[in-house]
């Protein structure tokens, strides 16, 4: 049955970050994701999963400059040393909290641009990074981003994910799909489930509903037959609940309750 990590980027924003954790515990949720720890000491953010029994399941890797726009550096040619610099800080976070995923965004790219260099400092800097996680038994994830919600992103379609997975070839270097996202761009997710899940190739998925980013049930996508899809493939990774809610985050879980035997 679908396994639900909550976003805590995302949901409970009536609650300050580090109280996120019990609102989730409380709500049934046996499993996290956020955008970034790194404001946080990694002792504080374990202190916070082991008293709520919670595992931490992905986040991200240092994007640059994120208040100033920044949304990911690893495409982007003459960022390497901080890329390499990122990733290494991520680890040290995976480590502590035992999460075994760790995204990396690619970033923004000038219109018109030429894609070669971006793209050719982006494999480099994923062999690197999938390299170095290799050693501490974590996955490096990339992910389709639609270029509705953040412009000029890099990376927006799955084949071209998956593409760049197989030419970087390393075994730790994963999908993430957020059907969110890959919803906007280029639709027909059942097909597209039943094509990249099997492959091994996508360690996590992530839900919210089209087009208004709330709860995953609302919308123009059918959750229950999306998910009974993922059960039939077999797929037994975490589904981040990566949206927005429309009112509160634990009024709006009653669609959680359609999965029986879940962690709702």
């Amino acid at each position: 049955m679908p396994r639900f990590a909550a976003n805590l980027s995302t949901l409970y924003p009536e609650h300050d970050f580090l109280d996120r954790f019990a609102a989730a515990a409380a709500d049934g949720f046996e499993a996290v994701e956020y955008l970034f720890p790194y404001a946080y000491e990694a002792a504080e953010l374990r202190r916070r999963l082991d008293a709520h029994g919670l595992r931490q399941v992905l986040f991200n890797a240092p994007p640059g400059d994120w208040d100033a726009g920044e949304r990911g550096i690893a495409a982007l040619p003459g960022r390497e040393a901080e890329v390499r610099e990122g990733v290494d800080r991520a680890l040290e976070y995976a480590a502590a909290l035992d999460c075994p995923r760790v995204h990396m965004m690619a970033g923004l790219v000038p219109q018109n641009a030429d894609p070669a260099p971006y793209r050719a400092t982006y494999l480099s800097n994923l062999a690197h990074a999938a390299e170095r996680a290799a050693t501490a038994g974590v996955d490096i994830l990339i992910e389709p981003i639609n270029g509705r919600d953040m412009p000029g992103y890099f990376l927006n379609r799955q084949a071209d994910a998956h593409t760049i997975v197989k030419e970087v070839g390393a075994p730790n270097l994963k999908v993430q799909l957020d059907l969110y996202h890959c919803q906007i761009v280029e639709g027909d997710l059942t097909a597209t489930l039943r094509r990249d899940l099997p492959t091994g190739r996508v360690a996590h998925l992530q839900i919210a509903g089209v087009p208004d980013r709330h709860e995953p049930d609302a919308g123009e996508l059918n959750l229950r037959h999306l998910m009974s899809v993922v059960d039939e493939l077999g797929f037994d990774g975490w589904i981040g609940c990566e949206y927005f809610p429309k009112a509160g985050t634990s009024e709006g879980l009653g669609w959680r309750h359609t999965f029986q035997g879940d962690n709702a």
